[in-house]
């Protein structure tokens, strides 16, 4: 944001001298980015942050000055006089949720002309552009009706458009969606192809601008132009942003809608634009203004001040006196103070207002950084990591036990990526529309394809069977409203070349790591990346927690995997609810176990968790662990049946366990078996 120094002395006074003036506005927030020599003029060039759309303007910047230097801002009073003739123009708006508001007014017999010379100058210092090679390029003046409109976009930050009234079909002025494949030709002279997400402004025929991005060349103020519309709308600011991302098409305009402007200013923008004209143009102000869709929010919410803060947090103190003049200076209406509270209004302007933090930041910024001594005491309190951090410790910790490395990738993959493997399918991919990212510009549905990525770099590095893990968010479609730990769940994802078994134990490590007390359950999960009969969904608790398995040959050749790979997803957010980490103690046991170990042949379809509950549910309390022993399908086993080996290891806490016990204990679990899944020992 380029400001000239001629210009700003309009609204406040700037005698001070011009390094203590861009220093003072660099420790106030406005960075300096160059001091640019004009002719008869000086251009100091801004940086101006996001959240300080209100510095796009010339007010804006005078109004920063003023209150740095207890100075006073003088605003043009933007006062006209219009005929009580109505105008004829009808404005509808078709998308209030991407333009909220929009004003026109009208002037006839205006005299089109060269701007004067005053107005051109200050044009030419602020609206400069660098070339290829750096060098600045000066504005080129278009007309005088053109050049007013740009002038008080510069002056207040609020972008304004002209038509040729007499091309408007019909004199009217519809406010919609663009039909999908609808062209329009720009003023700078490009046709674009517009999409149904895209806000117009239309006559009654045809387009005639893009709404807060570039009007139309049909309709522009040409040198015989008479009767002009003043536009002066509000469009919504992600509208605005993708419109001008997907058609690359960016104006002064568009950024200034893309930060927000200030709603509450758009009469007075529209009235100082047609002050100007008449001035300089000649022709008179037909009727009112016509006004289209819902006016401006109404005055926030008042934010609770506790002056103690500023020194608390900063360690200086600033008195609540000196706070009070710097807040109601910015434009914040102070509505009471109770006690050490006091509450202020933010100004329309000030959108980025919002909590007591940005006061206080507020107060610090003008009051000075420079004032902060650098050996001031600010008192510390000790933090605690959260439950979330500890839980993401104590995985990463089991994990990288059990021999895997954690691995960082990036959240956008391609299409190919997606295609590979896709846990949801049942959902869209999220695109990103960026000049910067053509073709990964997906965001994630699965940390897996990116893993298999780095374990395939692996391989070529010389790094054979890398086991790798990672913990981040991905992304699914959903209901904006929705509960971010369904939109963007945080995930655990692990790819290595286990088997089904030992990913499985794995599995189990984690959970028991997290709670000691919860085990996993597994169902069947065929999905197509994974080899038929050896993946699983995960459940905890009965709640499904995600997904493991060996991965089908087709997936890993994609990749150009020279071995086998398996993997899984763990949803972390379902693990932060059932994680207890503080250790409990339990006693040694002084009586030795008895093992023993049992074969079944059961049904094809019958389920090892199937099974296992049975045996538990049999053996009572005296039984300590159940585990997978292997199955067998085969040989001297019909075909639709399969065996079990299931280990079994009882314990008394009291004594020490008797053959003959155990043996009965035994028998009643093959009794169970029997009757329950038709199960026979071989």
């Amino acid at each position: 944001m380029i400001v000239s120094l001629d210009w700003l002395k309009e609204y406040v006074t700037v005698d001070m001298p011009l390094d203590e003036l861009t220093t003072r506005l660099t420790m106030s927030g406005l960075n300096l980015e160059e001091v640019i020599q004009a002719e008869g003029d000086i251009g100091v060039d801004l940086e101006v942050t996001s959240n300080r759309p209100d510095c796009l303007g010339h007010v804006g910047v005078a109004r920063e000055i003023g209150v740095l230097y207890g100075g006073r801002l003088t605003m043009p009073p933007a006062e006209v006089t219009h005929t009580d003739a109505g105008n004829g123009v009808t404005v509808e708006i078709e998308c209030p949720d991407l333009c909220p508001r929009y004003t026109a007014r009208v002037i006839r017999g205006v005299k089109i002309g060269p701007s004067p010379d005053w107005m051109q100058k200050r044009l030419q210092t602020v609206l400069r552009k660098k070339d290829k090679n750096g060098n600045w390029v000066p504005y080129q003046p278009i007309n005088n009706v053109a050049d007013i409109t740009n002038y008080v976009l510069m002056e207040c930050g609020q972008p304004l458009h002209a038509f040729d009234l007499d091309k408007l079909a019909g004199q009217r002025i519809v406010v919609r969606r663009a039909n999908a494949g609808e062209k329009m030709m720009a003023i700078d002279q490009k046709e674009y192809e517009l999409t149904s997400e895209m806000c117009v402004i239309a006559d009654a025929e045809r387009p005639v601008a893009i709404g807060g991005v570039m009007g139309g060349l049909d309709t522009e103020i040409g040198d015989g132009a008479v009767n002009v519309l003043i536009e002066a709308a509000d469009f919504s600011p992600i509208s605005v942003r993708n419109t001008a991302r997907q058609l690359h098409l960016h104006s002064s305009s568009s950024y200034r809608f893309e930060r927000g402007i200030d709603a509450h200013r758009l009469d007075w923008a529209s009235r100082r634009c047609c002050e100007l004209i008449l001035e300089l143009c000649g022709g008179e102000l037909v009727g009112q203004p016509v006004v289209a869709g819902s006016p401006p929010p109404e005055t926030p919410e008042p934010i609770a001040f506790h002056f103690p803060q500023l020194q608390r947090l900063l360690g200086i103190a600033i008195s609540e006196k000196r706070a009070t003049e710097i807040l109601v200076s910015l434009g914040l209406t102070h509505v009471e103070t109770s006690g050490d509270v006091g509450k202020f209004v933010p100004p329309s302007w000030r959108r980025d207002l919002a909590r007591e933090a940005d006061l206080i930041e507020e107060v610090v910024r003008i009051y000075g950084y420079d004032k902060i001594p650098d050996n001031v005491t600010v008192p510390l309190e000790l933090s605690n990591k959260a439950h979330r951090d500890r839980v993401a410790e104590r995985i990463q910790e089991t994990l990288c036990a059990l021999g895997f490395f954690e691995a960082i990738t990036l959240s956008f993959v391609s299409e190919s990526d997606i295609a590979l493997i896709d846990p949801h399918p049942e959902r869209k991919p999220l695109r990103v529309e960026h000049s910067s990212r053509k073709k990964d510009n997906i965001l994630r549905k699965s940390l897996i394809p990116s893993l298999l990525t780095s374990r395939r770099e692996n391989e070529k590095q010389g790094n054979p069977n890398a086991c790798l893990f990672e913990m981040a968010r991905v992304y699914l479609e959903c209901n904006p409203d929705g509960d971010d730990r369904k939109v963007e769940p945080l995930q655990l994802g692990f790819v290595g070349g286990q088997g089904f078994i030992e990913l499985k134990s794995i599995v189990e490590t984690i959970v028991s790591r997290l709670n000691p007390d919860l085990s996993i359950e597994v169902a069947p999960y065929n999905a197509p990346f994974l080899v038929p009969g050896r993946g699983a969904k995960i459940l905890v608790q009965g709640q499904d927690c995600g997904w493991m398995g060996e991965l089908d040959r087709s997936v890993t050749d994609r990749v150009n995997l020279r071995d086998a790979a398996s993997a899984g997803e763990l949803n972390i957010a379902l693990l932060e609810d059932v994680a207890q980490l503080v250790p409990h103690y339990d006693v040694l046991p002084a009586f030795p176990t008895v093992d023993r170990d049992l074969n079944f042949v059961l049904d094809e379809n019958k389920l090892w968790q199937e099974l296992e509950e049975v045996v538990r549910n049999a053996a009572g309390p005296l039984l300590e662990t159940v585990r997978f022993g292997g199955q067998y399908r085969g040989e001297q086993i019909p075909s639709d049946k399969k065996s079990y080996i299931v280990n079994l290891s009882y314990r008394s806490s009291e004594r020490t366990l008797s053959g003959k016990e155990v043996d009965d204990i035994q028998q009643k679990v093959v009794a169970d078996c029997a009757e329950k899944l038709g199960a026979e020992q071989r």
